[in-house]
């Protein structure tokens, strides 16, 4: 495969544009699209470097070598990308107003089944590895199993717990002790809803 055809493959991809991989190199847009067309053919060793890590794959092989390819392990394997729009912050505690961050993407695996992402925001789910500052990925319904860690609205605030409901009666469930249950009825006059289930959350490394 040419290398022109490498890069561009590999951007389409991941789901960039030219002008997102030309801000990441740092160089123009015209310049990406002169590189996937073919026109310019011998790269910098430096523009190499930083498209390679722009692409998230070894400079070898944008540079064309054939045997640049990860070996074959059955525990290793390449990471497909897909894009999840982040649209606010939910409470691990209280619940708070749930504001919708627009025009803000995370890129994570192809391998989780989620609508949309959330921001942790306190320490009550701690219990279940979902700490301040985590990314939730939260698949869109209005239903969810008893048991399940579910994005519901409160009026018009929103919470990450453990959802319960019986009769007509609605618990949600902290992952912390130091929390306790919150409890609904329809004399509570409280509109509560599920907004989703969570599917799954991204920590960084610390």
């Amino acid at each position: 495969m040419n290398v022109k055809d490498i890069i561009r493959n590999r951007r389409l991809e991941l789901s960039m544009t030219m002008k997102e991989v030309a801000e990441r190199v740092g160089v123009s847009e015209a310049t990406v699209s002169r590189w996937e067309s073919g026109d310019i053919e011998n790269m910098r060793r430096d523009k190499i470097a930083a498209l390679a890590k722009a692409l998230q794959m070894p400079p070898a092989v944008i540079m064309g070598w054939d045997d640049a390819s990860i070996p074959s392990y059955p525990n290793i394997r390449p990471i497909a990308k897909k894009r999840f729009p982040v649209l606010g912050s939910v409470a691990c505690g209280k619940p708070i107003y749930m504001a919708e961050e627009k025009e803000v993407y995370v890129d994570t695996t192809t391998d989780v089944k989620a609508d949309f992402i959330l921001i942790a925001k306190g320490d009550s789910m701690t219990g279940a590895r979902i700490n301040d500052g985590d990314l939730v990925f939260v698949r869109q319904q209005p239903e969810v199993e008893n048991g399940d860690i579910a994005v519901v609205a409160i009026d018009d605030e929103a919470t990450l717990k453990r959802f319960y409901k019986y009769n007509d009666m609605i618990l949600l469930k902290a992952e912390n002790p130091d929390y306790k249950d919150m409890v609904f009825t329809p004399e509570d006059h409280k509109e509560v809803r599920v907004l989703g289930k969570a599917v799954a959350f991204q920590s960084d490394l610390k």
